[in-house]
């Protein structure tokens, strides 16, 4: 495979050259049956790191430089591995900060990850003998633990351990799928968005465990506070649009449906007719599980929709079975409980508003059912198929 190492640079005069002279004779001789290179990433930078990189292009002939304006991380790398991807034939490109924060000697370890089949290879600080600088105040310890737990932590994604470095090995085949959505993301959250996309669009993630270093030249160009804001603007963000575009928020538009049903049932029967609220909640119920399993198969869960009148009617029957347990063990066992602990005719005054606590008690055990129900019906009802 076509390598590409490309670091993005903007007044690294002082280290870009013992980092180039450093991959060219210490790391790439151990690096076996592929053709290596170095693509600068630079931003026009002022200080004459470019004239370096450019005076060493004539002794190693695999080193090269891409230069543009000054518009952030992401632009630089946008710009540079899509021209070693598309001008000069990259099969693989290697994100990595060139002040020796990132250890070279482990690259290595990530092209033998990239051989066994992973899509992108990311360094981990967080796992697995991985991390930070002892040296570091207290203060940048946990902010830098905190903040990639809270992406984990938002995403739903535990497995991935170091969300916002950049030692990266990325396969062309991701780049290409990745690169136009990526135009949006200039700054450092390019880190965050990128990986995000790839693990959304299925491609398989490796990590390789390393110490990261501070920088002992040049300086940061990181600004804290605007970049905390980014990520936490950025993670939740992103988080909602997946859950109101996503299964789950189809799930919920369905679960309105059915809830809707499910209380004017349960007031008209109770408040009509007498029926005491924990079965009158057991026929609304019955009828917003119809509603509920129908408007899932065509909608929700479409993609494994249901076929064939048999198969309809046996799913039909483990629906209701699951859902009938969430509404008795849970939905109507919260409501029975509140019923006999304070009361169902209580009533709770919200301003102008009077509600009977047998209501709150049905959207409390509602809240809890909702869970149950998603988690059982995607892994059992409506399970993808491997």
């Amino acid at each position: 495979m076509k390598i590409f190492i490309v670091p993005a640079t903007y007044n690294e005069k002082d280290n870009i050259e013992k980092f180039i002279i450093t991959l060219e004779e210490e790391v790439f001789p151990k690096i076996k049956n592929h053709e290596m290179h170095i693509l600068v990433a630079d931003d026009n930078s002022p200080d004459g790191t470019g004239e370096i990189v450019k005076k060493l292009m004539k002794k190693y002939k695999n080193l090269g430089i891409n230069q543009g304006p000054k518009k952030g991380l992401g632009a630089a790398y946008v710009r540079a591995m899509g021209y070693a991807i598309e001008k000069e034939g990259a099969d693989v490109v290697v994100s990595i900060d060139a002040d020796f924060q990132h250890d070279l000697l482990k690259i290595p370890a990530f092209i033998e990850k990239i051989d066994k089949g992973y899509d992108v290879v990311i360094g981990t600080r967080y796992s697995d003998g991985g991390s930070i600088p002892e040296n570091w105040p207290v203060q940048r310890k946990i902010f830098s633990v905190v903040a990639n737990l809270f992406v984990r932590s938002v995403f739903m994604r535990f497995n991935i351990h170091d969300w916002t470095g950049g030692f990266r090995a990325i396969r062309k085949e991701v780049f290409e799928k990745e690169k136009e959505e990526m135009k949006e993301f200039n700054g450092y959250i390019f880190q965050i968005a990128f990986l995000h996309k790839a693990v959304r669009d299925g491609f398989t993630i490796g990590e390789v465990p390393f110490h990261f270093s501070d920088r002992t030249l040049g300086s940061s160009k990181i600004a804290p506070l605007s970049y905390i804001m980014n990520v936490v603007w950025f993670v939740i963000t992103t988080r909602i649009k997946e859950i109101a575009t996503g299964s789950f928020g189809k799930f919920l538009v369905v679960g309105g449906i059915g809830f809707v049903l499910n209380a004017v049932i349960l007031k008209i029967l109770h408040d009509t007719y007498k029926i005491d609220p924990f079965f009158a909640n057991l026929v609304g119920a019955a009828v917003a599980i119809f509603s509920n399993y129908n408007l899932n198969n065509i909608w929700t869960f479409k993609e494994h929709k249901i076929h064939g009148m048999v198969q309809y009617l046996w799913k039909m029957v483990q629906f209701y079975a699951t859902s009938v347990f969430g509404v008795v063990f849970i939905q109507s066992g919260v409501i029975f409980i509140g019923d006999k602990i304070i009361g169902p005719d209580i009533i709770f005054h919200f301003g102008p508003v009077a509600i009977r606590y047998y209501m709150i008690y049905f959207v409390l055990g509602t809240g809890l059912l909702l869970i149950w129900n998603f988690f059982i019906y995607s892994k059992f009802i409506w399970k993808k198929k491997k």
